[in-house]
């Protein structure tokens, strides 16, 4: 299938690791020119080095003035940015119990503010020129909250209230806002939660992932290739008429319909 991204400009936040570089790599095996952004601006070049018609750009969303200057650089090296791709890492594991107020205040910054204002910064464009993608890598904990990410559940959700009235407004010019909600993914972050949790329990990691691989359908983590697949469909022409939707790729987690 050809999906209609080839010279499609990309910016995909949070490209250094994890689900954002495997959708960065992905939306550049399909032809488009795809910005790797990332706190780490000098993996960002690396990984962008191993593409075509790629560039690795510095991108630190709780900074400010660094969305700005990040977005500038991609329309001034590659051209008017069509797809943006939301997506960062997590706020620290808790309890809502254990939720403070600077806790919240950081977590909505980092997952509801900082996202809009790339959107703000993109926006415009693609409305102008009919044609655009916006995509959020989120969390399945907007459908099914997580106790122990308690903010991330309550800020995931918030961003995703946003991209739904988003999508609404914008859909008349030709500009599509969708939200991709991953389960239990083989990353960093995922490794990361299941140590904690070893550590709390006294038990091994290996021990901890196969019961949290046992509560999935499946009986197994996803790879983070399998998500970006579902991400770069949702960018491309074919997908042109799907817009406001939340896609779960959890291999069947969720329970909820």
């Amino acid at each position: 299938m050809d999906l209609g991204l080839t010279g499609k400009v990309a910016l995909v936040a949070g490209a250094t690791s994890g689900l954002g570089l495997a959708t960065a790599r992905a939306l550049s095996a399909e032809g488009a020119h795809v910005a790797f952004c990332g706190r780490r601006e000098e993996l960002a070049l690396a990984e962008a080095s191993r593409c075509q018609n790629a560039i690795g750009v510095g991108l630190d969303l709780m900074e400010e003035g660094s969305s700005a200057a990040a977005t500038s650089r991609v329309v001034e090296q590659l051209g008017p940015i069509d797809i943006l791709i939301l997506n960062g890492g997590g706020p620290p594991a808790a309890n809502a119990v254990d939720v403070d107020a600077e806790q919240g205040r950081r977590s909505a910054e980092l997952l509801v503010h900082s996202q809009v204002t790339l959107v703000s910064q993109c926006l415009a464009g693609m409305r102008e020129r009919q044609w655009g993608r916006v995509l959020a890598i989120g969390s399945s904990a907007v459908q099914q909250p997580i106790p122990t990410l308690a903010t991330s559940s309550m800020f995931r959700a918030a961003l995703a209230a946003y991209l739904k009235l988003l999508a609404e407004d914008v859909a008349a010019d030709g500009v599509t806002v969708n939200m991709v909600h991953p389960g239990r993914i083989a990353t960093d972050r995922i490794e990361q939660l299941d140590s904690l949790r070893a550590e709390k329990a006294g038990q091994a990691l290996d021990e901890v992932r196969r019961a949290s691989e046992g509560t999935i359908p499946m009986r197994r983590y996803g790879r983070p290739d399998e998500l970006a697949a579902a991400v770069t469909f949702l960018c491309g022409e074919p997908a042109s008429y799907i817009t406001g939707e939340q896609l779960r790729v959890d291999g069947g987690l969720v329970r909820g319909l």
